[in-house]
């Protein structure tokens, strides 16, 4: 299959394409903030592996956010403010 330049592709899949990278920059950001602000004991592995899944497209952020946390939702937010 040849490769599509942008402006071949139809609106549709231009927006679908836009869409599809505004979502996963948005968990890419979210997953490196919970990263940062969870304390290791609510973490399943390491920081550092986790933070460096969040750079494998989909996958890494919601592999993170599935099976990689530990512990009540909302809990290391709310230890990091009273800190």
């Amino acid at each position: 299959m040849a490769k599509k330049r942008w402006s071949e592709l139809s609106r549709r899949t231009q927006r679908l394409i836009i869409v599809a990278g505004v979502i996963e920059a948005g968990l890419k950001v979210a997953m490196l903030i919970d990263v940062k602000r969870r304390p290791s004991g609510q973490i399943r592995g390491s920081k550092r592996l986790w933070t460096l899944l969040a750079f494998v497209n989909f996958f890494g952020p919601v592999a993170y956010f599935v099976i990689g946390r530990r512990g009540a939702p909302g809990k290391a937010f709310e230890q990091t403010r009273r800190s």
